[in-house]
């Protein structure tokens, strides 16, 4: 089962931490959590996180509005987050 409310976002400048993800995306509602991946060894990003939305419309408006934006010269990749298996 899919829920639309979490956001895959990839292609991020590996100089963005989960706040900075947070305030990214907070102009289209209530956030649950942002994080941005990193690797476990060096500590540094991966260049890409998710956003979890209060609510499936706030995330809807975000991967439009978000999708391709550009940030630190770089296009987002937002799509709705799949399930782990």
């Amino acid at each position: 089962m899919f829920h639309l409310k979490k956001l895959y976002i990839g292609n991020l400048p590996y100089s963005v931490t989960g706040d900075e993800l947070e305030e990214m995306f907070a102009e289209f509602g209530d956030i649950e959590s942002a994080v941005v991946i990193s690797d476990k060894f060096s500590g540094r990003s991966k260049g890409f996180g998710f956003v979890e939305f209060a609510d499936d419309e706030a995330a809807k408006a975000a991967m439009e509005k978000m999708d391709g934006a550009d940030v630190g010269g770089r296009n987002l990749k937002v799509n709705e987050a799949r399930e782990r298996r």
